[in-house]
């Protein structure tokens, strides 16, 4: 009796043991050998004592980050300055840091991890495979050894390895919680032509050839092609997301896993007795814009289970189309032209765009080209398009509101509008535009497509060396895709000789038109065919054609995520990634592919937009809540379910109230803006997929 006793006894320790496993850290004795990942080609470690220098502000704390101006640099900076260059605008970029706007009050470092932030911890950086991807660890001092767990950190938009900053590593530290962060092969690769420099993983510049494969990017250019190039158009640069002739995007997955990899490798170097796995670790793939497309992708493609779940916001996501199912928004009428590719409907807004702004809504906010310019841009690109044929009204008004139409036609909402005269101000239409129709070629930096180039530009618009400031300081200033500090579109073909492409003369209309030539190349190398007469491209614009194609085919996401839990959030008024192309488009595809099997939750935000970094300007900030309030709650919500199997909230449109008042004026954000993701939602509320319809209350 007593053996079997012992026997029962230890069958409930074996059990007990089996369960606990994945919850506990192991013991390191006996344990394999730690391995470097294979593609792991170097790296190197910091630690930050989290007084002096940080993780999460780079030393300049919470009210540094916060100050108007940048940290200031050395002639020529050195690494850790160009680092906290970097941290300094990445965080920028993508939060409002205005108190009234919620820093400080609901998110930033002094609430997620109180006083001015400062977070001590280790830092490390490697390159990861033969394209030099950047993957970058951060683990912080509080890493939680008893509940250990890794945050992904993909960079948003092109942005460089610290691009992420301002999204997942404050909330992860803030729960004791590892980061895995990639530059996805794009990054802060800058290779200027003229003299032949690049830069290298810490961001300082240096001769091409004396980097050799530390390079972060040199382009694919002898010297005798480079010298060619520089002879014809002098002063130009080769960027690595356009032209590292690699499209990047279609390994975006993949490098994310590898940041995993890295992480946990990481991990089991610095903590001598514990041993991390995929088993005992929770894992949360997480990102916003790209860095969220980045985290889906990865979530796909994890066949190694390294990825227990998935948070992301405004993600840049391609579902393979399938007009089985159909969007149906409010009372109008169901939409089944969904699931655009992002080079597809920007390019076309790119065309349409410019126009419809003639008659933007008087209170769009930031609709200053005209004002600041002088010239009637809006009114050239109407009329621009009307000679060619590609509208047909004939005052500038009917115009306008023609163009528009095609726009909401097309799958724009009328919440996205409000904010294309800003994004138009911005350039963010054409800088996407002219980056992708390379990217996804695989074209050359010579090749030029459609007369585009790249190069600092004089006050009149013409290509001029780039300030040795200027240059030097591109790893921590630059967003990865021109413009950005002070590297600019150029159009090589103005009349008149190359020129600033904003006020560039399209040879084709002799007008101001924003460069309406180089748009409509840009979008025929989409549709293969001519717009202004209909003829199929030729000879070599045919080959780009078929390699564009190519290339977007390589980045659709299948919907397949196996069962795996996940969150997607979109602001409606989104105008850059578009929701009835990306987020809404691959909830409905995960519906249509997975079903009653689906843990996909979609929670569509009203009042917010893609850049939340904006809602700090009048006319912002009466009309815009911030999408990363949403962002962390839904984080939270992840690790609760992941930890406690505490129940995701359903598919929900989440109804804010914006701050109103005067613009540059309005009453500071507090709670009732801002309600909590709704646990019980009711029916006015619910996204629902039924009967082959994907439903969205107004």
């Amino acid at each position: 009796m007593n053996f079997r006793r012992s026997l029962i006894f230890i069958s409930f320790i074996a059990f007990f043991w089996s369960v606990m496993t994945p919850q506990i850290a192991l013991s390191k004795q006996g344990r394999p050998p730690d391995k470097k990942p294979s593609k792991i080609r170097e790296y190197h470690c910091t630690t930050y004592d989290g007084v002096t220098n940080d993780l999460l502000t780079g030393g300049l704390g919470a009210s540094g980050l916060a100050n108007l101006f940048p940290p200031p640099v050395s002639d020529p900076p050195t690494a850790e300055e160009l680092r906290t260059l970097a941290i300094y605008n990445n965080y920028r970029a993508l939060i409002d840091m205005s108190e009234g706007g919620g820093y400080g009050v609901l998110y930033g470092p002094s609430i997620e991890i109180g006083d001015e932030g400062l977070v001590a911890g280790t830092e490390c950086l490697a390159f990861v495979g033969r394209n030099n991807v950047t993957a970058m660890v951060q683990v912080p001092d509080n890493f939680n050894v008893e509940e250990p767990c890794i945050v992904t950190g993909p960079s948003s938009g092109s942005r460089g390895v610290y691009g992420a900053m301002g999204s997942t590593p404050g909330w992860a530290f803030q729960n004791g919680c590892a980061v895995a962060y990639t530059d996805k092969g794009t990054g802060t690769g800058f290779h200027y032509l003229s003299d032949n420099t690049v830069n290298l993983i810490q961001g300082q510049r240096t001769d091409a050839d004396a980097a050799g494969k530390d390079s972060n990017f040199t382009a694919k250019i002898n010297d005798t092609q480079r010298q060619r190039f520089d002879e014809g158009y002098p002063d130009r640069f080769a960027v690595k997301h356009a032209h590292s002739q690699t499209n990047p995007e279609a390994n975006w997955g993949q490098n994310v896993l590898q940041s995993i990899e890295f992480a946990f490798f990481v991990l089991n170097e610095l903590f001598e007795d514990a041993y991390f796995t995929s088993e005992n670790t929770v894992v949360i793939a997480a990102g916003v814009s790209n860095g969220g497309g980045s985290a889906v992708r990865a979530a796909e493609e994890d066949k190694r289970g390294l990825i227990d779940g998935f948070v992301v916001s405004e993600p840049n996501v391609t579902p393979s189309f399938r007009a089985a199912f159909t969007i149906n928004f409010g009372d109008n009428p169901p939409f089944s032209d969904h699931s655009k590719s992002l080079y597809d409907y920007i390019s076309y807004a790119a065309v349409y765009e410019g126009c419809a702004n003639e008659i933007a809504d008087p209170s769009a906010p930031l609709n200053l080209t005209e004002v600041l310019f002088g010239i009637q841009f809006f009114n050239n690109r109407c009329l621009s398009l009307r000679e060619k044929g590609l509208l047909t009204a004939n005052t500038i008004t009917d115009l306008a509101a023609e163009a528009r139409q095609k726009l909401l036609e097309f799958g724009f909402l009328e919440e996205q509008l409000i904010l294309d005269p800003s994004y138009w101000f911005l350039s963010l239409d054409p800088a996407v535009t002219v980056g992708y129709v390379n990217a996804y070629s695989r074209a050359r930096v010579q090749d030029a497509l459609c007369g585009y180039s790249y190069g600092a530009t004089s006050p009149a618009g013409s290509p001029q060396p780039i300030s040795g400031s200027a240059e030097a300081a591109l790893f921590g200033t630059s967003s990865g895709i021109p413009p950005t500090a002070e590297v600019n579109i150029i159009n090589n073909n103005s009349v008149g000789g190359p020129l600033l492409d904003r006020i560039s003369i399209s040879p084709s209309t002799l007008r101001l038109d924003e460069n309406l030539d180089g748009l409509l190349c840009a979008r025929s190398l989409f549709t293969g065919n001519d717009l202004t007469n209909g003829k199929k491209l030729r000879g070599s614009l045919q080959g780009f054609h078929k390699r564009l194609i190519r290339g977007i085919d390589e980045v659709l996401l299948s919907g397949k995520l196996e069962g795996k839990p996940g969150i997607i959030i979109a602001g409606r008024s989104d105008a850059l990634v578009a929701p009835n192309h990306a987020a809404r488009a691959y909830y409905g595809f995960n519906q249509f592919r997975e079903g009653r099997s689906s843990n996909l939750r979609y929670y569509e935000v009203t009042n917010a937009h893609h850049l939340d970094a904006l809602n700090a300007l009048a006319g912002f900030d009466n009309l815009f809540i911030p999408l990363h309030h949403y962002f962390t709650q839904a984080l939270d919500l992840m690790l609760a379910n992941l930890r406690e199997r505490e129940p995701i909230p359903p598919s929900q449109v989440v109804t804010t109230t914006s701050r109103g008042g005067l613009p540059g004026a309005a009453p500071a954000i507090g709670i009732g803006n801002v309600p909590d993701i709704d646990p019980s939602p009711g029916s006015e509320a619910l996204i629902v997929y039924e009967d082959d319809m994907l439903i969205i209350p107004e």
